[in-house]
């Protein structure tokens, strides 16, 4: 009995998850139905130019690291192909909403140590649009990547350059 009230004394006392709902401003689009012309699905085709390995020290914020090493070497588009690593704190968001306009629920946790253990996404027209899978040793928690993500021990994130191929609406969720 002593064991199960010092059990539960702890988890009441663990602090929650910071965490912030926050409605994406309206697009003009938002409103409108799907336009027929705009193929229910597609796909595009193209080879890597190159592979690009990037690496973040320790006290490095993972999205201003990727975003500096994009710019050096030149990345428009490309395929983030795989991330691993340790983190001192992340911070994450993932929809929170079925429906239009977009709701993003935020999770930010400087002070919580995670295991990147996977990370993919796009580098699209120069921007950066990369989504995690993190371990904390109790639970599991995915999200796109967002400023205040801090690398511990490092973290190598593998990129698939494909400057030759136009990836402008794949990740434009007006392109409906």
């Amino acid at each position: 009995m002593r064991l199960a009230l010092t059990l539960s004394a702890l988890l009441l006392a663990a602090p929650a998850a910071a965490q912030q709902i926050v409605p994406t401003a309206p697009h003009p689009a938002d409103s409108r139905p799907n336009d027929p012309s705009v193929p229910d699905a597609y796909a595009l085709s193209g080879q890597f130019e190159r592979i690009v390995v990037m690496r973040m020290k320790f006290k490095t914020d993972l999205l201003a690291g990727l975003q500096a090493m994009t710019k050096k070497e030149g990345i428009r588009n490309g395929v983030i192909l795989s991330g691993v690593g340790s983190l001192r704190g992340y911070h994450v968001h993932q929809v929170h909403n079925r429906d239009f306009p977009t709701i993003n629920i935020f999770t930010n946790r400087p002070d919580t140590p995670a295991d990147l253990v996977g990370m993919n996404g796009y580098i699209v027209n120069g921007v950066v649009h990369a989504h995690m899978t993190l371990g904390t040793g109790d639970r599991a928690i995915a999200g796109h990547l967002e400023p205040g993500t801090e690398v511990f021990t490092y973290v190598i994130v593998t990129v698939g350059v494909m400057n030759g191929t136009d990836l402008g609406k794949v990740d434009d969720k007006t392109y409906r």
